[in-house]
């Protein structure tokens, strides 16, 4: 079986490779040398695609948060899943995990900037990971689909136990490949405003998956750690 060309650059690579055609990175460039040519407008920067694997590499990851694609306004996708820099205004949905966050935790995160999740293994991984500017899942089904079944895949098969969390029916599809025996999947609604009444809100993620850690030895998460820049 030909070698599959190195992709992310971290050590998801080796993991990925069983999961994705041989000639998938390629494909991967093609695509992005076209999304990110003269007169594209693609979201994040192309320097940005792989961020949620170099934060956090599978050797770390302790927890799977799945997104839909990043944001498609200016200056606010980071590369990690409903993470935006702190001089920007909190989109809705990352709104509404802040709040669940003081629901479940009582205590508020009150950066924006998600980066300190990644550092502690929590993998902001989204289903899709570029998107053009101002057209929301506007790369849905070209490529990166592939590529997450892959990421899920190999976290599913990691010796460490991990939790998913699987927000909105776009992420839940993605459960077909956790081994529910081994890892804790925990599904709500989408947190954005359409739908986290309808029971994203009283989830209490955050406090479920840190008794997961806790119970199998690891460290939980700091989920109101703010990040240093």
């Amino acid at each position: 079986m030909p070698k599959q060309a190195a992709l992310t650059g971290t050590d998801w690579d080796c993991a990925l490779a069983p999961y994705l055609p041989a000639d998938y990175a390629e494909q991967v460039g093609d695509f992005l040398n076209q999304v990110y040519g003269p007169g594209q407008h693609t979201y994040p920067a192309r320097s940005n695609v792989f961020a949620a694997f170099e934060a956090t590499p599978l050797a770390k990851t302790e927890v799977v948060l799945l997104g839909q694609d990043p944001y498609h306004g200016p200056n606010q996708a980071q590369g990690l899943s409903f993470s935006v820099p702190n001089q920007v205004p909190a989109p809705p949905s990352l709104r509404n995990i802040r709040q669940e966050l003081v629901t479940d935790l009582g205590q508020e995160k009150a950066d924006h900037d998600l980066t300190p999740w990644a550092k502690q293994g929590v993998l902001l991984l989204n289903a899709v990971l570029t998107v053009p500017a101002g057209q929301a899942n506007g790369h849905q089904g070209l490529i990166w689909e592939a590529l997450t079944d892959a990421a899920i895949q190999a976290a599913n098969a990691d010796d460490r136990p991990k939790v998913f969390l699987l927000w909105g029916k776009f992420a839940q599809h993605k459960a077909k490949f956790i081994d529910q025996d081994k890892h804790l999947i925990l599904q709500a609604p989408h947190p954005s405003p359409l739908s986290a009444y309808r029971g994203f809100f009283g989830s209490r993620p955050f406090s479920q998956a840190n008794r997961f850690l806790l119970a199998s030895g690891r460290q939980p998460i700091d989920w109101t750690q703010a990040a240093s820049n």
